[in-house]
């Protein structure tokens, strides 16, 4: 009989999580531009944050 081997994932994950949900409530995106943040979410931030930006 083998052993049962269990890995523990880190905290990264919970942490995209986080920012992912935040940058939806925070910069109150759209059901669609939020389904496209799970992806490039810093991207959204970076131009809410760019000091050009005029919003």
């Amino acid at each position: 009989m083998e052993p049962i081997i269990i890995n523990q994932a880190n905290g990264l994950g919970s942490l995209w999580a986080i920012g992912w949900i935040f940058t939806i409530g925070y910069l109150q995106l759209s059901f669609w531009r939020g389904v496209l943040a799970i992806i490039i979410w810093p991207y959204y931030l970076g131009t809410k944050f760019h000091k050009g930006h005029s919003n």
